[in-house]
């Protein structure tokens, strides 16, 4: 049976390592890397499979149309009311919140991404304003988890403001050997459904490609 590279295999051991240990000691984690080098298949693992009971995991996603009122709705919706002002997930659970595509929402004018700067504002300030009473609402065990490719193609430079308050980790990309075994895998899987002529041309067009 084919499998992937042993480095390829040592990579994605050692990432979930790292967010394992960073993410379960509250620190907050930015996974960088080019597309294709596994950051959201890597979290969405370690958060469905590898954490204990005591986390939850939250798992959203930005586009370019993503504002900072979709972001708060999402979250505040999770919330539950721990005490005046204060709001988090159930007693005696934390929650691991998973934001892919980080750097997707568009820039204004000025160069702010408001659905970045409530993140921002949420782990450094640990929480934001409620939109409608204008009162601040302290977010309480939370960890964040971001993921993000480099600026091109939609995608954008985020403020430093952002970057100083997590660690990141930086994906590399996969040797090719590896890229042709998963994208064969996902057109193979596709193709099925064809007839046999066509799904047997896999192969040729991910070497092709």
């Amino acid at each position: 049976m084919t499998t992937l590279t042993n480095r390829s295999i040592s990579l994605s051991i050692l990432f979930l390592h790292l967010t394992d240990h960073l993410l379960t000691n509250k620190y907050h984690v930015m996974c960088t890397g080019p597309t294709g080098t596994g950051k959201t298949i890597n979290i969405e693992q370690f958060l469905k499979k590898h954490v204990s009971a005591k986390y939850v995991p939250l798992i959203t996603g930005f586009s370019a149309q993503t504002s900072a009122n979709d972001a708060q709705a999402f979250l505040d919706s999770k919330m539950e009311k721990r005490k005046k002002g204060v709001f988090g997930p159930s007693a005696g659970k934390e929650y691991l919140i998973f934001v892919d595509d980080f750097n997707m929402p568009q820039r204004e004018e000025y160069g702010a991404q408001p659905p970045v700067e409530l993140i921002r504002q949420a782990i450094g300030q640990e929480g934001w304003y409620d939109t409608k009473t204008l009162e601040f609402r302290k977010i309480i065990d939370c960890t964040y988890i971001m993921a993000m490719g480099p600026p091109g193609g939609g995608r954008n430079p985020i403020t430093e403001r952002v970057k100083r308050l997590c660690n990141v980790i930086g994906y590399v990309e996969m040797e090719e050997s590896s890229q042709k075994i998963i994208f064969n895998a996902i057109l193979g899987h596709f193709l099925d459904k064809f007839e046999k002529d066509v799904a047997k041309q896999a192969s040729a067009v991910v070497d092709a490609t």
